[in-house]
This record gives C-alpha cells, sequence and structure tokens, in this order.
C-alpha cells in the first residue's frame, strides 16, 4: 500500500475492516501511519508490542440515548457519544462537539488527532472526544439547557477530575459548559471545577480560554515564518470560518501586523480589503450571531460572495479555522497559483490529504492541525492546573503561557522531522513526537 511502511499495513487494513464506513477516522488514522515508517525502523519495539494496534483501538466506547423536551413539549431523541481513546498521560481531555453531523467515526477521528495533540502539549492529559447529534442552532435557552441536561444525566458516571474532563467544540460554547455543570454538580453534589474547562470567569474559568485556539494557530505560524527570517508584517491573511477560532486567530493576526481580508461562515464568505474590522465581525457573530451578510451591510468596503470559495481570495498565509476536509486538492492549487506561501491548520484537519499533498509538493510551509491548533486544548489545561490548585491567572500571564507552549511544540516538530530524516515536514514532526512519547509511556504501563 503507497505510503505506509509494510509493518503497518496491516494495522491499517484492521483498522479499516473494524471500522467500517468512519471515513475520518480512517484517514486520521492513515495520515499518522504515513509519518511512522522511520520510527519503526528505528525502533521495532513499538510494532513488537503492539503498541500502535493497540493505539488505534479506543480504551472505551460509549453511545447513548438522550431524550429531552422541546418548547412545544414534544419529545426528542438524540445519540450522545464519549470515546475515551488513551489515557496514557493522563485523564481523559477533550472537546463536546453537538452538531447533526456528529457521528461516531467523526467522534473518532477527532478522539484520535486529541492523542497526539494533547502529547505534543507536554502536559499529562489522554486523549478524548465526544458530542452529540443535537443541533443547538435555533433552539432557545431553555430548549438548549434541558437538552444539556439530559445529556449530562448520562455522561456524568463516566467523567471527573481525575477521570475524563470535557470541554468545548463547535457548538458547545460558555452556555452549553454552563448548563452541564449545573448539572453534574446537581447530580453528585460536588463543586468539582476541574471535571470541565471552558467555564465561565466568575465560576473557575480560566483567561485566554475563549482566544486559545485561534491565538495559539497564530503564534504557531509567527513561528513558522521567524524559522524562515519572517514575521506576519504586511502579510495578507485568509481565514475561513468566522465562529470562535477564526474570530480570534483574526484578532492576533492583526496585533501581529498581518492584514486579514477574508472569512466566511456557512453561506459564503466576505472580502474587505481594507482588512476585516474586528468589532463589526464581533458585533454580527457573537452578539447578533447573524450571517456575514449582515458585516457586509455595515461596512461599505466588504463584499460578500455565496459562490465559490474563500480560498479563492490571493493570499500571503491562509488559516483554515472551520471544519473537517473544508479545503480540498483543487483548492490547494488555487492557493499556491495566487502565490500563498504557508498554511496553518486552526480546525481539526480541515485539509484533505490531496491538499496536503499539493501544499508539499509546491514548498508551501503546512502546520496540521494536531500541532497549530493545540492552543485550546493547552488552555484548557491551564484551567485544570488553576482549578486544582484553587487559583486564578491573569490574562497576561495565560496568555504567556500559551505562547511557551505553542513556541514549544514549533520547535518540537521541527526538531523530531530532522531527527527523522524530514527537515521541515511539521506533519512528520508532529506525528512522530506525538506518537512516541504515548508510545513509550504505554509500553512503562504494561499491556493494558
Amino acid at each position: 500500500m503507497s505510503g505506509l511502511d509494510e509493518k503497518l499495513v496491516d494495522i491499517y487494513d484492521e483498522v479499516l475492516h473494524r471500522n467500517a464506513g468512519e471515513a475520518e477516522f480512517h484517514q486520521a488514522v492513515r495520515e499518522v501511519l504515513e509519518s511512522l515508517g522511520p520510527v519503526v525502523a528505528k525502533h521495532p519495539e513499538y510494532t513488537d508490542s503492539a503498541v500502535i494496534r493497540r493505539l488505534c483501538e479506543p480504551e472505551r466506547q460509549i453511545i447513548f440515548r438522550v431524550p429531552w423536551v422541546d418548547d412545544s413539549g414534544a419529545v426528542q431523541i438524540n445519540r450522545g457519544f464519549r470515546v475515551e481513546f488513551n489515557s496514557a498521560l493522563g485523564p481523559y481531555k477533550g472537546g463536546l462537539r453537538f452538531h447533526p453531523s456528529v457521528y461516531l467515526g467523526i467522534v473518532k477521528f477527532l478522539g484520535f488527532e486529541q492523542i497526539f495533540k494533547n502529547s505534543l502539549t507536554g502536559l499529562p492529559i489522554g486523549g478524548a472526544k465526544g458530542g452529540s447529534d443535537f443541533d443547538p442552532k435555533g433552539r432557545s435557552d431553555a430548549e438548549v439547557m434541558r437538552f444539556c441536561q439530559a445529556f449530562m444525566t448520562e455522561l456524568y458516571r463516566h467523567i471527573g477530575e481525575y477521570t475524563d474532563v470535557p470541554a468545548g467544540d463547535i457548538g458547545v460554547g460558555g452556555r452549553e459548559i454552563g448548563y452541564l455543570f449545573g448539572q453534574y454538580k446537581r447530580i453528585t453534589n460536588r463543586y468539582e471545577s476541574g471535571v470541565l474547562t471552558g467555564k465561565g470567569l466568575t465560576w473557575g474559568g480560566a483567561q485566554v480560554r475563549r482566544e486559545a485556539t485561534g491565538y495559539g494557530t497564530v503564534f504557531f505560524a509567527h513561528e513558522m515564518l521567524r524559522s524562515r527570517g519572517r514575521s506576519f508584517d504586511g502579510q495578507r491573511v485568509v481565514v475561513s470560518g468566522s465562529g470562535n477560532v477564526a474570530t480570534y486567530a483574526i484578532e492576533k493576526v492583526q496585533q501581529l501586523g498581518g492584514v486579514v481580508v477574508a472569512c466566511s461562515d456557512s453561506s459564503g464568505y466576505i472580502v474587505d480589503e481594507k482588512g476585516i474590522d474586528l468589532e463589526v465581525l464581533k458585533e454580527v457573530k457573537e452578539v447578533r450571531r447573524a450571517r456575514l451578510t449582515e458585516y457586509a451591510d455595515l461596512r461599505e468596503s466588504a463584499v460578500f460572495s455565496d459562490g465559490a470559495s474563500v480560498w479563492d481570495v490571493p493570499c500571503d498565509v491562509a488559516l483554515p479555522c472551520a471544519t473537517q476536509n473544508e479545503l480540498d486538492g483543487a483548492e490547494a492549487r488555487t492557493l499556491v497559483g495566487n502565490g500563498c506561501e504557508l498554511v496553518a491548520e486552526g480546525a481539526n484537519m480541515p485539509c484533505t490529504p490531496l491538499a496536503t499533498a499539493v501544499f508539499a509538493e509546491s514548498g508551501v510551509m503546512f502546520a496540521p492541525g494536531k500541532a497549530a491548533n493545540a492552543g485550546g486544548v493547552a488552555t484548557s489545561a491551564l484551567e485544570m492546573q488553576q482549578n486544582a490548585s484553587r487559583d486564578s491567572w491573569t490574562f497576561a500571564h495565560t496568555e504567556e503561557r500559551l505562547e511557551e507552549i505553542m513556541r514549544s511544540i514549533h520547535d518540537r516538530c521541527l526538531e523530531t522531522a530532522e531527527e527523522y530524516g524530514k527537515p521541515g515536514d511539521y506533519v512528520a514532526g508532529a506525528n512522530i513526537a506525538g506518537f512516541i512519547q504515548v508510545a513509550d509511556a504505554m509500553l512503562a504501563l504494561g499491556v493494558i
């Protein structure tokens, strides 16, 4: 099988056979396995002890029914998931996603990615992910609360600050975390702050948590530019998405001197040649919870398009911050043709395998999500530290810690890629560095 070391072909075939129909999970596993050829050649103990095979099988997969009552009095049924993938480095850690597209394969892909992402942070956290096919869009606060309470009524028995610590993801923000934590506290009769992260600042949350994933992606991209003797000064940047990650990526790019000229949502994208006005964007997306068409209505220099792709907009730096597999091979070729020199993933696996191959062949600097998007979980772990010590840190201190962690991840990726004969390859560096730390811990713990 092309791209895979012969020692890993059977492992991947087993993943395909045991997880039929889970395309995103297959893609995530293959992307990691393709990097591990030089590792198994140097360290045969990883295959001899079945560490890689064990790593591809979650420690626990939980699927449950979530019944709740909507505002009209009708009973609704959703499906809930929690995949506790690997706890070799610490308690399971990973977000909850509420979106109609959620099914077991999506949750497993996200959980598998989370193992390596969490490992790269250097913090003692394992990998997990969860969520539901519930869609909070268009639902009242009361309906969201009742759903979250029903969801936690089942999930609570599987989580805890030393067991599994969920956070937010797509569709799960501060409102949802509040309802989930309230129900956990009600059921358990414990104010266990460390059981969830992404909490409100007045009840155990951490500064910078909201900004962390977007800021972290830009910090990582900044280090990539610095490695080439450059900076964000004057760089023309395109960001996909306009949610939490994209908004704060835009904010940090602007603070570092770059000009973000385009962003998108599910209705289309805007181009603002004067640079995205962050205050207007936040008004539209965070206050009004509206579409980007309203941004164009409020800003004369902005043009809204509901056709083509945001990746048609010429840029120096591209930050895909929306969702998985949003940037395909044709769009990657368009970016390259328009002079894009750097792509850093702010979302989880937003570039298809063909897109990443186009970037590699064209010499575009490319950072995978498990490295560039690790800022969110890193700051979640910092929130766990503060909860455990009953402490609270300033915004400046937490942001400094985040920047240090992202710089460390960047340097570790580059050094590992160099060590294994893949100089400058951030994908190989991230996969290998993340894998080795988890694999060594698994060997130390025995066959469990």
